[in-house]
């Protein structure tokens, strides 16, 4: 190469990297741009700036099937979460905490806290992160799903699949009713600890999909007890006085063979018709969609076989 073109190398290089450099910290500061960026979410305690798009969210109790049916990163759970197989995959690697755990929930470097009132500590939390607390049962389980939206900036994704979602269980509900009869009755009943418990229409475990959109009845000595607390202690001798037509009986592992021996619990009539169908206390505990999509699917299979 010719002395004379050196000179005029050097300066192209020169210029290419000072482009280089220059585009590397335009989106450098982009992404913090991006990361800094916020919202404000009209909470039950007035409005809150919380990220835009979060990355690392922490979910105190009952809200991370929402969380992960709009695909947010959950990186801190309660240990009910943790034990429902149906969202094991998504929060393999989540850390199992409580709002007691302040130190732990500091080394997550969580961007976002969601709860439910009343909780511990709530001060506490909303120093390490933007906090948003629902009180439970405040608005319809949809309309909760959607308020998770909101908070995370996807209201409409939340709102087009309730909308799909209430579409589809309106039509199993009524193929379901042609196939049972418009009088069945369908009782949700649940043993935990030793403890047996009916349900209303809105305390999970399928019972919104069951009584609220697909309309089915609940008997009338359930809807008396358990239907305005939304739930409903009775002892275990008595629940043949409590059993629809139907009964969705759900247990906590290890539970369910002393059950099943019980003279109770094979003398309700749905036991003896065929019309009783077990399930994994674990997989229909809550009320998000993940678990709405795996209620659904179930009772589908079940009342339609």
């Amino acid at each position: 190469m010719k002395k004379w073109l050196l000179p005029m190398v050097m300066m192209v290089v020169l210029v290419l990297a000072a482009c280089g450099n220059k585009e590397e910290k335009a989106n450098e500061g982009s992404k913090d741009k991006a990361s800094a960026e916020t919202i404000t979410y009209q909470s039950e305690s007035g409005p809150i700036e919380v990220p835009a798009n979060p990355k690392r969210v922490v979910v105190l109790s009952s809200f991370v099937g929402d969380l992960l049916q709009l695909g947010v990163n959950v990186v801190g759970v309660d240990s009910w979460a943790k034990d429902n197989p149906n969202f094991q995959n998504d929060i393999k690697d989540a850390i199992v905490v409580e709002n007691t755990d302040i130190e732990k929930i500091i080394e997550l470097e969580p961007d976002l806290i969601i709860g439910l009132n009343g909780i511990e500590n709530a001060d506490k939390l909303a120093e390490i992160a933007p906090t948003v607390l629902f009180t439970y049962g405040k608005v319809d389980y949809l309309q909760q799903f959607i308020e998770i939206g909101k908070v995370v900036n996807k209201e409409k994704e939340a709102t087009e699949w309730v909308n799909d979602f209430k579409t589809r269980a309106a039509e199993a509900g009524k193929k379901i009713k042609e196939k049972i009869g418009e009088d069945a009755t369908v009782t949700v009943a649940e043993m935990f600890n030793k403890q047996l418990y009916v349900y209303g229409d809105n305390w999970g475990r399928g019972t919104e999909i069951l009584y609220q959109e697909m309309g089915l009845k609940m008997p009338e000595k359930v809807k008396e007890g358990a239907l305005k607390p939304g739930y409903l202690a009775i002892s275990q001798e008595v629940l043949g006085d409590y059993a629809g037509d139907y009964v969705i009986f759900s247990t906590f592992k290890g539970e369910d063979s002393a059950i099943k021996n019980a003279a109770w619990f094979k003398d309700l009539e749905a036991e003896k018709n065929g019309h009783l169908f077990e399930v994994n206390a674990n997989e229909f505990y809550f009320n998000d969609p993940i678990t709405l999509d795996y209620q659904l699917d179930f009772f589908e299979k079940k009342f339609l076989q």
